[in-house]
């Protein structure tokens, strides 16, 4: 067992996660702000990670600090950039500094596959790409681009261990209803047209929660430390095909509408999980269509069983 912080513990892929680092036994705490955890057996601290002292405070005698929070809404990133790199830049200095004070283990980053958007005539890119700054393309991936650089600062300077793992696009319980699934399912609930931007071409390849917050356990090992990973869901799925499966849970009679595309969006690279499978034993489980299944129920008993609006 060890003690484990989790930053974020209280959001969508942090409660998750801390699921899975409780089932493996762990003596887990939460650092969030004004939000508590979804379950009580854990710790919680309430803290500003822009507040040094606090955070310092907060991860004395932490082993593993597992660094989830940040600014990760793409749209309120565009519409708060000041902020956002605030937070996220700055909040994972804080992190990194207190647990080089305090001697931690090791720190896990969360950062995200959209670091690759820049990557130019690339049908598939695995860790060993180099960061193409010039296509960066949003606020949000620059800071994710610039917290792993400090992860790589920190391990140079001060011998401070760390694990970058590189987020596909996670969906499942729990998420946050601004996030894809959940709008396009209330909308075809409420009867309203499912609008995509662009011609729906985009894709990712969805990752169910679980198995996302799987890999985390196994990120502890010690051979992961110092490196990073692609933890990417097990086939490429459209933002139409996803418009496509909701209809099909809901109902024929919901419409799929088409509009501009969006200004920085993450068009898709096919990005290879192969190194998690390879050195960390950690592959997708879950397949879209069931994990998708799973969601949607999730979210009908969240809603009080919704009834279809026709």
């Amino acid at each position: 067992m060890s003690k484990v912080i989790v930053t974020g513990g209280s959001g969508f892929i942090g409660s998750h996660v801390v699921d899975a680092l409780v089932d493996a036994e762990h003596d887990v705490t939460v650092l969030d702000h004004r939000v508590r955890p979804h379950r009580s057996d854990v710790g919680f601290e309430d803290i500003d990670l822009l507040d040094l002292s606090s955070v310092l405070e907060a991860t004395k005698g932490a082993e593993h600090i597992f660094h989830l929070a940040a600014v990760s809404n793409v749209n309120y990133a565009h519409k708060y950039p000041v902020y956002t790199t605030s937070l996220n830049v700055m909040g994972t200095t804080n992190i990194l500094e207190s647990a080089r004070i305090n001697g931690a283990s090791r720190v896990h980053l969360a950062s995200t596959v959209w670091v690759y958007n820049g990557v130019p005539h690339a049908e598939e890119v695995d860790e060993s790409v180099p960061f193409h700054l010039n296509g960066a393309g949003h606020i949000y991936t620059s800071t994710k681009m610039a917290c792993e650089m400090l992860c790589h600062n920190y391990a140079e300077l001060y011998e401070l261990p760390f694990t970058v793992l590189r987020y596909g696009i996670p969906y499942g319980p729990r998420m946050r209803e601004e996030l894809l699934i959940p709008i396009f399912l209330k909308k075809a609930l409420a009867g309203e047209a499912l609008t995509i931007a662009g011609r729906g071409e985009q894709y990712r390849k969805f990752l169910y929660v679980r198995d996302l917050a799987d890999a985390h356990v196994l990120a502890m090992a010690e051979s992961a430390a110092g490196e990073t990973y692609n933890l990417e869901g097990p086939r490429p799925v459209t933002v139409l095909e996803v418009a496509e499966r909701i209809r099909e849970a809901v109902g024929d009679h919901v419409q799929i509408e088409f509009i501009p595309a969006r200004p920085g969006d993450f068009g898709g690279k096919l990005v290879s999980a192969e190194k998690a499978k390879r050195e960390l034993g950690w592959q997708a489980e879950i397949d879209f269509e069931t994990g998708l299944a799973r969601t949607v129920e999730w979210f009908r008993k969240a809603w009080g069983d919704a009834p279809v609006s026709r």
